[in-house]
């Protein structure tokens, strides 16, 4: 019988936008089950702690090294993966590297538009195909996870640019999945719903506490704001063997807000 087990001793995994949120938590969960983490994103210091991801999995005994990179520029995402191959090469990517631009959508400009698509779809795009190559390069069935959104299937007020990137990021991943599968490469994603980041506090900063929290939960069946941690589980079941028989899927990790 096969050892199903989440443990990753001895496995590459590079997360892009792990420095901070639920990046930062997948790459500390990734470092506590034994694998090396590289972490490919554009800024090293942390929004929401003192000590950089990869600083915090080398002080709980792991190995982890950062590599700054913005994924909207697709030769610094082939970088990420020359600088994994120095780490064995990567058995895991992770594309989790978002931004979120709001607004109007008769205001949205062209530059906001190229921004926006530039890290969210495009980023993802190109960081699955250099993983991809680098994998089948390398003969290693590897795992591939997108972070799409609750976005990839919801249209919400002020968020038309925002929604349509991660409605790509979901067809990237099925697509994706369709190639790969020759190849023995597995490509999902995981769709978080209302978690509680610097990100969403960025979003609504202008709101009193009270309105913040009163709107942030409205839509949640579960009653609670979902947390970091609650992606990360996901993210490292569809990364395990735990997961060999499904790809193409993206597990949605909303509290139910899908439901209703």
């Amino acid at each position: 019988m096969p050892d199903y087990t989440q443990d990753f001793d001895g496995e590459t995994v590079l997360i892009t936008g792990a420095t901070s949120g639920i990046g930062r938590e997948i790459a500390l969960r990734f470092g506590a089950a034994g694998a090396t983490v590289l972490n490919a994103d554009i800024e090293r210091e942390p929004k929401d702690a003192d000590v950089p991801t990869h600083e915090r999995i080398r002080g709980e005994g792991g190995e982890a090294a950062y590599v700054e990179t913005d994924v909207s520029n697709p030769e610094e995402i082939e970088d990420a993966l020359v600088t994994a191959r120095e780490y064995g090469g990567v058995d895991v990517m992770v594309n989790n590297a978002g931004l979120f631009i709001g607004g109007d959508f008769l205001d949205i400009t062209p530059a906001e538009f190229d921004s926006i698509f530039g890290v969210n779809a495009k980023g993802v795009f190109f960081g699955c195909q250099a993983a991809a190559a680098d994998m089948i390069d390398r003969g290693v069935e590897g795992s591939i996870v997108n972070t799409a959104s609750i976005s990839s299937w919801m249209a919400q007020h002020d968020q038309v640019q925002y929604d349509a990137t991660k409605g790509a990021v979901k067809m990237v991943t099925r697509g994706a999945a369709l190639e790969l599968a020759e190849h023995g490469i597995r490509v999902n994603g995981v769709g978080p719903g209302q978690i509680a980041t610097e990100f969403i506090e960025d979003w609504s900063e202008d709101a009193p506490q009270a309105a913040k929290e009163e709107e942030f939960l409205k839509p949640v069946p579960l009653g609670r704001a979902g947390y970091p941690r609650d992606v990360a589980g996901a993210v490292l079941f569809l990364a395990s063997e735990d997961a060999a028989y499904i790809s193409g899927e993206i597990i949605m990790v909303d509290g139910g807000w899908q439901i209703i």
